[in-house]
């Protein structure tokens, strides 16, 4: 009798699904509802509350920088829970703290609340979704990680095509402290049950191999697939400790950290910045729906890239598309332009959602993947947490936010040119 790790057809010789595809949906899943913790979302919520609240442009960026730096040191606590109780718990975990902090939020009063608020719905929105989702994906495949983590990375690219527009419509009709609940509802409903009914941490854990294939005698050059073979797993692993002793994870760290402290700063503005030019806070919602549209297929192509080609040139070539977006943001003045921005940001974004998933794995293999992943998330949303400031204190000086992308754009290429020139890390012993 042959068992799924023994072969991966069945008796008559048909290829048998694999299991992974059905993790990939769960994790495109859990990218997805990481909505409520992203910038797309809350700069929906920003104009109302400036409103109600009657504070500056720099309190709330400050709140919201604060609230996402304070985020970011709980992640590596994070990726270890994951390494030790494995993704089904920490998934549900997760899941039922962004519902309920999404909830409350609808009760904050004062600025100290926004910064509570803020602090909750991004570590368990922004950062341990986001951990958890990716870490699933890379768990289950190795060969095909590129397009795993292009399809994961669609999750997103939905939520931010569907969730701004949809938000505006609900603060419209039911105002934004009951759309707040409505979020925490629709986290729970949608991600706690598939967490605890289909979740399996590892491929071995159902007797399979990552991507579903055949257990084979694999040469040195190619990836360690076997799940069984745990010293083979452990030659390509790098402890987190070791991981942090090299070069290449802090140019990767602060590399990533560049576009997603940029992309957190122009989402967060983006319902302002279109205001302030005269095109309306609908129009600039619905900028985040071409975002969406766009990233779908730069999410595949990055995947796709990565798959091939060497991961630093793959990373470079992000940054720059970087640039291009915050330039085509600055001459945005139209309907037209602003929709052509749309598209190219979420080029963007998707480059940056697709590498977030691939290089850590790539670079430091899987069986110490949390830990990694956990200490890199804290690197790159201690990023996102300096974001907003810029475009917040620009605005309220120079009554603009352009000054502050012009000046900003710089940094991707910087970023690029250093990731290009860097091979990857080479594990001794």
């Amino acid at each position: 009798m042959t068992t799924p790790s023994q072969n991966s057809a069945d008796e008559k010789g048909r290829p048998r699904f694999f299991y992974g595809w059905i993790m990939l949906g769960v994790a495109f899943t859990g990218m997805f509802v990481s909505g409520p913790g992203q910038s797309f979302t809350i700069s929906v919520f920003k104009p109302p509350i400036l409103k109600e609240f009657g504070i500056s442009d720099t309190s709330i960026s400050s709140a919201y920088g604060l609230g996402t730096l304070t985020a970011a040191f709980g992640l590596s606590y994070v990726g270890i829970l994951i390494d030790r109780y494995g993704v089904r718990r920490v998934m549900a975990s997760v899941a039922f703290l962004l519902g309920a902090s999404a909830m409350l939020f609808s009760t904050i009063g004062n600025l100290f609340g926004l910064y509570v608020g803020f602090t909750a719905i991004r570590i368990f929105g922004q950062g341990s979704m986001m951990l958890v989702s990716n870490n699933l994906a890379s768990q289950w495949f190795v060969r095909r990680r590129g397009l795993a983590m292009s399809i994961v990375g669609l999750g997103f690219a939905v939520g931010t095509a569907a969730f701004p527009p949809a938000i505006q419509w609900l603060i419209g009709h039911q105002g934004w402290r009951a759309t707040w609940v409505w979020l925490g509802g629709f986290t729970w409903v949608l991600m706690i049950p598939l967490a605890l009914l289909l979740v399996r941490n590892r491929p071995g854990d159902m007797g399979l191999l990552p991507d579903g294939a055949e257990p084979r005698a694999g040469k040195e050059s190619q990836p360690v697939t076997d799940e069984a073979d745990d010293a083979a797993l452990e030659a390509e692993s790098w402890p987190v400790a070791m991981a942090l002793r090299t070069r290449q994870f802090w140019i990767m760290a602060v590399a990533m950290s560049i576009p997603s402290m940029l992309i957190t700063g122009m989402v967060f503005h983006q319902i302002s910045y279109f205001e302030e030019i005269g095109l309306g806070a609908q129009t600039a919602a619905n900028v985040f729906t071409y975002s969406g549209f766009s990233m779908v297929a730069s999410g595949l192509f990055f995947g796709y890239l990565f798959d091939r080609f060497p991961t630093r040139y793959v990373v470079a070539l992000g940054q720059l598309v970087m640039t291009v977006a915050m330039l085509a943001m600055w001459i945005a003045s139209t309907p037209l332009l602003a929709s052509a921005y749309g598209l190219v940001f979420g080029v963007a974004q998707g480059a940056m959602i697709t590498m977030g998933g691939y290089v850590w794995p790539a670079y430091f293999g899987r069986k110490y993947l949390g830990a990694v992943q956990g200490a890199a998330m804290t690197a790159v949303i201690v990023g996102a947490s300096l974001g907003p400031l810029p475009f917040g204190i620009a605005f309220d000086l120079l009554g603009s936010y352009g000054e502050a992308l012009l000046a900003l754009a710089a940094l991707p290429i910087v970023a690029a040119v250093v990731v290009a020139l860097t091979p990857p890390p080479v594990k001794k012993g």
